[in-house]
């Protein structure tokens, strides 16, 4: 097969929206100035047999009085307010990077010459505004709170830009914007996402924030740290390892990032209330790992790949919203590199 002289074989794009991780207080809401790390606590539960059973068990009544009896010890990590706390603060930074037309690594001058104008046209064209509004917005409604925020009595979020000589505050109530609705905005959302436009569209230009957010979940209640994936199961006795840094429970910074970019609400089965997720995180493929679906498949052409390598080869999309997309996953980052064969 000859080969493609426009294809880039290295090809990577580093991501242009960068949180760090989520630290996690405990504090009352009344007195939020007064506020302490939270830590870890290790359990251990005797737990039921509650996991399905052969059929021969199942119809076996001595036999399944013999499996319940069994004991299912665990050993867990656990995280909870203090009795006289009733909120959860979690803390963050977000750095927000300039200069998408130019990728990490690309091999292939030709190519990154036409993805260069293709990504300068995108800028001066619609200038980040509705990929910032929509990024603005999952800090507005503190998405990134994820199991944190269901039951939450009430949520404040404070955003803070760190920049000298280019300093700005905001403040939401978070429980005014519903995670579901992309389509929602105001003055303030819009000065913030103003300022996140900006520095995506710089040429090398970044915007610093620090983002804290306050949820009143209850004295002495649960919290959600991220939980570890435990790789080699052999090393450890816990069924439930949790996330915590220098000893201050943490939600990684990848499970915050994963907050901030759901908003693809371009994928094609969004309109359909049986087959819709709601908002999905940006991904080239629309995977969204708890449903064990991609929304996104190179069969229907609505993945990022097809999209990409059209576009960046000078060729138009039918449609804006992809343009968004095929943008919002480069501010992503990745390899993207194909073969040249």
């Amino acid at each position: 097969m000859a080969k493609n002289e426009n294809s880039a074989s290295v090809l990577a794009f580093e991501k242009k929206l960068v949180p760090s991780d989520g630290y996690m207080y405990g504090t009352k809401w009344d007195d939020r100035g007064n506020v302490a790390p939270l830590s870890l606590k290790e359990k251990s539960v005797r737990g039921t047999i509650s996991n399905r059973l052969k059929p021969a068990v199942q119809n076996d009544p001595a036999k399944l009085n013999s499996e319940v009896e069994k004991a299912n010890l665990q050993k867990v990590d656990a995280c909870a307010l203090g009795t006289e706390q009733d909120t959860l603060k979690l803390q963050f930074t977000l750095k927000v990077l300039g200069a998408i037309h130019q990728p990490s690594a690309c091999n292939n001058a030709a190519f990154k010459q036409s993805y260069s104008r293709a990504a300068k046209g995108y800028v001066e064209r619609e200038g980040f505004r509705e990929l910032a509004r929509r990024y603005a917005l999952n800090i507005a409604n503190a998405r990134f709170l994820w199991r944190n925020r269901i039951g939450a009595e009430a949520i404040e979020v404070t955003v803070k830009a760190l920049n000298k000589g280019a300093e700005q505050e905001w403040k939401f109530d978070a429980t005014e914007y519903s995670p579901r609705d992309m389509s929602a905005g105001d003055k303030q959302i819009d000065s913030l996402a103003n300022r996140i436009a900006k520095a995506l569209a710089s040429e090398d230009d970044f915007l610093m924030l620090d983002i804290a957010c306050f949820a009143k979940v209850g004295k002495a209640q649960d919290v959600y740290p991220s939980e570890e994936l435990v790789l080699d199961k052999g090393k450890g006795n816990k069924s439930k390892v949790l996330y915590a840094v220098d000893g201050i429970a943490a939600m990684h910074s990848q499970k915050v990032g994963n907050a901030l970019r759901t908003i693809d609400t371009w994928y094609p089965d969004f309109t359909n209330p049986d087959a819709s997720a709601g908002p999905i995180a940006i991904e080239p493929y629309g995977a969204v790992t708890n449903l064990g679906k991609a929304y996104r498949t190179p069969k229907d052409k609505q993945d990022f790949y097809t999209f990409f390598d059209h576009w960046a080869r000078g060729g138009a999309l039918h449609r804006i919203e992809d343009e968004h997309y095929v943008m919002a996953v480069l501010v992503r980052g990745g390899v993207f590199g194909e073969s040249d064969k």
